[in-house]
């Protein structure tokens, strides 16, 4: 298996909505990270379902190294 683009080094904090779906990019070759565009077409990575329980504030990670896709677990310090 490849490995993914890491596209930043950084979590991305999203608000997002309750009942709301969100596709997280795996591969990292999204121009809408963190969510998915489609650029993974080709590859065998596949966008990663979050489905939002409540309106909150959400870590997605950025690295693509995360060991709780779609959510940062601070992979990115290592």
């Amino acid at each position: 298996m490849s490995e993914p683009v890491r596209a930043s080094d950084v979590p991305f904090g999203v608000e997002v909505e309750a009942g709301k779906r969100y596709f997280w990019c795996a591969c990292g070759r999204s121009q809408t990270q963190p969510f998915c565009d489609g650029s993974h077409k080709g590859t065998e990575f596949v966008p990663v379902k979050y489905e939002a329980d409540e309106t909150t504030l959400v870590f997605f990670c950025g690295c693509k190294s995360t060991n709780n896709p779609p959510l940062c677990d601070g992979s990115h310090n290592k």
